[in-house]
């Protein structure tokens, strides 16, 4: 077991002068050597190789002009039809325009995007600029990396170009002036000025000191009961007179902090379970540094969840322990379940997958950023410090849905001048983590770009891991809106699990997937049917719907697998795992 560390963030201020002068021009050689080196200033200046997918295309097109001019003339001449419809409907006519415009969408709900002849030209502009954009990149005969690089550029492009982005074309703006007195433009010129400096240039999703980790977030009480350089674990506080006596260990992904499983008071994976009779430990990754840039996916397994089950077993005594794991997570403990299995270890009783990809063939969008070369340009880039920014990781996931989380918020904080309005899951989307450079390499080349793990071909830790490894009963949520981890790609690992699996669909997306209280709104999907079908939506065709969150259908599930009643624990921890601070424990507020 790992020896346990007093101050994993020590920065080494108190080092001498020398010291200091050294590390400082050994910075500044390695920052000389970036610059001098092409391939990683490319690395730096194009990660995703979108010019590559650029050139490709262009060399492509230039090969078929008629698919040029086509484009080009369609849009000339549905863009006349459109303004002529626009002047009639400016002398009070009802003419439509060539394009057709979705009815549901949040953006253009405002009456002004059709009664104002100008405004319906923008949208009428905007959806041919759309269709003739999408039509180009389809007549373009380009690679599948190219091609998954070429349609994100374009969506990218789409979204940009939305006239509701533009002071010019937003009925909004002119409107929030009246009602300002104009002082919307001196809000909206502040806010982008300090973002610009502040956040990379985005927009703030958040106000800073709105929730706060420790007294709003994060806030079911528990102890830290072990530490070592990777992970703290948490043991929550009982809150029923009798609990389960196979203990629950959480698993949550690195990439982000672990609270989005212990979000809020009535919105917490945690305070569920504890309140349905578990016992329940937690995961707090460390936010890694320079010093962790070897740190492997074996290290990450042996000194997390490894860890983790020999000190849940001391303190409670239990022979057995549940797994729940979330994303990148749920990958970790489905390879640790796997690995124990292969030693003859069958000390995880059963497994909950939240969102995981075993299977990563369909990636879904995610595949824009997980080619060859693009993984190869990350590692460049992660050279010099050992690890991916903590910025890149949240950049990433937010261009995957660039309306809600970078548009919104330009339309909101810059134009219309508005501070973002509180949002628990929001504060917990922004603060991201790095991720230690050698781990990030081989999870993207192991499981992304060669798929191992599904293959039967993930060696870790000396040991050669498949999913069918997995004999345990798991329980497998997945969202249908989840555009991190398809729910589609979640069902084709699930299906290669060598044990009994409930396979349940949630109405909702990645986050929200997790976060997913009792609510009128909430429903999910299952089959009775005891082995999954092969492709998933002949499992889609028989599921039956329920009116109600999958919490609720895990509650009994997981009830089943947690044996007999016994009487809780008075205290948290041990004599060999004393309780070292209360939750949420110091790795969640490292920056």
């Amino acid at each position: 077991m790992p020896a346990a560390t007093t101050d994993p963030n020590d920065d080494g201020d108190g080092a001498a002068p020398v010291e200091v002068l050294r590390r400082q021009a050994t910075s500044l050689i390695e920052d000389l050597r970036e610059l001098a080196d092409p391939q990683t200033a490319t690395a730096k200046r194009d990660p995703l190789g979108i010019g590559d997918a650029l050139g490709e295309a262009a060399r492509a097109l230039a090969g078929d002009p008629m698919a040029v001019l086509r484009a080009g003339f369609g849009f000339g001449t549905d863009s006349a039809r459109a303004v002529a419809a626009a002047a009639q409907r400016a002398v009070g006519a009802t003419a439509n325009g060539p394009a057709s415009l979705p009815e549901k969408d949040k953006r253009y709900s405002d009456p002004a995007w059709e009664r104002n002849a100008w405004y319906y030209l923008a949208r009428q502009e905007h959806a041919l600029l759309a269709d003739r954009l999408q039509e180009l990149s389809a007549a373009a005969k380009v690679s599948d990396v190219a091609r998954r690089k070429l349609d994100f550029l374009v969506g990218q492009t789409i979204e940009a170009l939305a006239p509701s982005n533009s002071i010019w074309t937003n009925p909004a703006w002119p409107k929030k002036i009246v009602e300002t007195g104009g002082l919307n433009i001196v809000r909206g010129a502040r806010n982008m000025l300090r973002d610009v400096v502040q956040n990379n240039g985005m927009p703030r999703q958040t106000t800073p000191g709105d929730f706060v980790v420790g007294k709003d977030l994060g806030v079911t009480p528990g102890q830290v009961v072990y530490r070592n350089r990777l992970v703290e674990l948490i043991q929550y506080e009982p809150q029923t007179g009798k609990v389960h006596e196979i203990p629950l260990l959480m698993s949550p992904p690195w990439i982000n902090k672990y609270y989005i499983m212990d979000l809020a008071p009535e919105k917490s994976l945690v305070e569920w379970a504890v309140q349905h009779g578990h016992t329940v430990f937690m995961l707090s990754y460390r936010n890694p540094d320079s010093s962790l840039r070897d740190v492997t996916f074996a290290d990450y397994m042996q000194e997390g969840p490894l860890a983790a089950l020999d000190v849940v077993q001391e303190i409670t005594g239990a022979e057995k322990v549940n797994v729940a794991g979330l994303c990148l997570g749920g990958t970790l403990s489905s390879a640790t379940v796997a690995w124990l299995n292969a030693r003859g270890d069958q000390r995880v009783n059963s497994l909950t997958l939240m969102n995981t990809l075993l299977d990563f063939s369909t990636p879904g969008q995610l595949g824009v950023f997980t080619d060859e070369k693009t993984v190869d340009r990350m590692e460049l880039s992660m050279r010099k410090d050992g690890y991916l920014p903590a910025e890149s990781m949240k950049t990433t996931f937010d261009l995957l849905r660039s309306t809600d989380l970078v548009w919104n918020y330009v339309v909101n904080d810059w134009m219309l001048g508005e501070d973002p309005k509180p949002f628990d899951m929001l504060t917990w989307n922004s603060d991201s983590t790095r991720m230690p450079a050698a781990m990030q390499v081989e999870y993207l080349q192991a499981l992304y770009l060669e798929n191992r793990f599904a293959e039967g071909k993930f060696e870790l830790a000396g040991e050669r891991l498949d999913v069918a490894d997995i004999r345990q009963d798991t329980y497998v949520i997945t969202a249908e809106s989840d555009h991190i981890a398809p729910w589609k790609g979640v069902y084709k690992g699930a299906s290669k699990i060598g044990g009994t699996v409930r396979f349940v669909l949630s109405n909702s997306g990645h986050i929200a997937g997790v976060v997913n209280p009792p609510s009128p709104k909430s429903k999910h999907w299952f089959s009775e049917t005891a082995d999954l079908p092969e492709n998933a939506d002949d499992w889609r065709d028989d599921a039956n719907e329920q009116k109600a969150s999958w919490w609720e259908d895990w509650a009994p599930w997981i009830g089943e697998h947690a044996g007999k009643q016994v009487a809780a624990p008075k205290k948290v921890g041990s004599a060999n795992h004393p309780p070292l601070e209360p939750a949420p424990g110091r790795y969640v507020f490292a920056r």
